[in-house]
């Protein structure tokens, strides 16, 4: 029997015509490098997380367009820096620190949902006649200033004693159908991040700061399954505009240092 309407004939791309090979997930086996070049700042500079993958796409029908690429969302974040006795200044998410929300969007605030638009997504717009190979590779590492002195405090004493952090995430490889926004997810890769950082403030610029607990990261899990995305993960705000930093002190009242954007 001939169709009688022709949206009934179009082929449609499903899961099990994409195919996703060559997945890789890593975490470089360098330990944190810490800079202590400045006297008002010290940075470090993490290891990077690196994803890529290779997909087999099949001919996109006319009228339609889907981007692959790597969707990123942080599923937890502890971000404490320690002044003496004084307090912590903290780097919050308010939503997930208050479980209101499971994760949010790791997004470069431009790209949403993508994690970035160059290396990280490819785009295809149908008509096209063949299957299309491909290629989609992403990385992600941290690189902050955590201030020597109390950041609330006019005084540049430096009493930074320690840096701890611990972050959580959570990478999809998605086929997103640009005008029905359907989504195919066909990777799920989960990884965090832990940096341990003992400070002496008495000492000499360049020599206050040292790791401690791992010199390298757990490498990341590429799991079986497919884990579905939260849908406050593939929208505004990401996590760099939904941060706060908390100043936290000892005895006091918190203050909020720099608000969400």
């Amino acid at each position: 029997m001939g169709c009688i309407q022709s949206i009934t004939c179009k082929s449609r791309i499903k899961r099990e015509n994409i195919v996703v090979y060559d997945v890789s997930a890593t975490i470089d086996p360098c330990p944190t490098l810490i800079e202590e070049n400045s006297p008002i700042v010290l940075r470090y500079k993490t290891p990077y997380f690196k994803a890529s993958a290779r997909v087999v796409m099949p001919a996109v029908p006319r009228n339609e367009t889907w981007v692959v690429g790597w969707i990123q969302a942080c599923n937890q974040m502890e971000f404490y820096n320690t002044y003496s006795d004084l307090g912590m200044s903290s780097w919050e998410l308010p939503e997930l620190r208050e479980g209101r929300v499971k994760a949010i969007s790791d997004s470069d605030g431009v790209s949403y949902p993508w994690y970035g638009n160059t290396t990280e997504t490819v785009t295809l717009v149908g008509p096209t006649n063949k299957i299309s190979r491909f290629s989609v590779s992403m990385n992600d590492n941290f690189y902050p200033s955590v201030t020597w002195a109390v950041p609330v405090s006019d005084s540049n004493v430096p009493v930074l004693t320690r840096i701890k952090r611990d972050q959580s995430f959570t990478t999809w490889l998605v086929a997103l159908n640009a005008t029905t926004k359907e989504k195919i997810v066909l990777q799920t890769i989960k990884w965090r991040m832990r940096v341990d950082i003992e400070v002496d403030p008495t000492q000499p610029l360049g020599h206050r700061a040292c790791l401690v607990g791992r010199a390298q990261q757990e490498q990341p899990r590429i799991l079986t399954r497919m884990e579905p995305i939260p849908s406050n993960a593939l929208v505004k705000p990401n996590a760099n505009d939904a941060q706060v930093l908390m100043w936290r002190p000892k005895r006091g009242i918190p203050l909020v240092v720099i608000p969400a954007k």
